[in-house]
């Protein structure tokens, strides 16, 4: 399976795609989606540029999933909304892509790839390092866009295993895929 990580942001929206099979990780691309020069031009004109980024890495990637970074309440409302409507365009870009996609809190993320939620941007770069086997530190925004998708190998099966027991019988029956699939999307809001 071959999984998208999206870290969003205004300014650098970081992505990250790697290979996962059985609980072997391989890295294959890593970047960011640059709107800085775009300033001037105003909000659409940098929130274009993130769709049309997004779309254009899942054409030469072929993901078959994504995970996207869950925006946080920042103390300055402004900018909370402002990373928002950055988000949305670069989950609209994965949705019109028709890809699912997870999300995650950077917490989650941490957690999955460091060990605990409160590490740093610093760690999280080294731990990515490591965990992919890469040659140098990647940057940071890159570096949480794997982080993202390095979240979602290691929880994405384990969801996947809970909608194929609840499908079968084997647990919780058949309230637990709607519970499991809920922060999902694909055409539209899950539950």
């Amino acid at each position: 399976m071959r999984i998208l990580g999206i870290d969003p942001g205004l300014q650098l929206a970081g992505f990250g795609v790697v290979d996962v099979e059985g609980q072997a990780l391989t890295y294959v691309a890593s970047g960011t989606i640059k709107t800085s020069h775009l300033i001037q031009s105003g909000l659409p004109a940098r929130l274009k540029v993130l769709f049309d980024g997004v779309r254009e890495v899942v054409a030469r990637y072929q993901p078959d999933v994504a995970s996207v970074e869950i925006v946080f309440v920042n103390v300055n409302p402004q900018a909370t909304l402002l990373l928002g409507q950055a988000r949305g365009a670069c989950v609209t870009g994965l949705v019109a892509s028709d890809l699912m996609v997870s999300e995650y809190t950077a917490l989650q993320m941490k957690k999955a790839v460091a060990g605990y939620g409160k590490a740093s941007k610093a760690e999280v770069q080294q731990m990515v390092m490591r965990l992919l086997k890469l040659p140098s530190l990647p940057g940071k925004d890159a570096a949480d866009a794997l982080g993202l998708a390095i979240t979602h190998a290691h929880v994405g099966s384990a969801m996947a295993r809970l909608v194929h027991a609840s499908a079968t019988g084997g647990v919780g029956g058949a309230g637990l895929q709607g519970a499991v699939m809920g922060g999902h999307y694909r055409g539209g809001r899950g539950r």
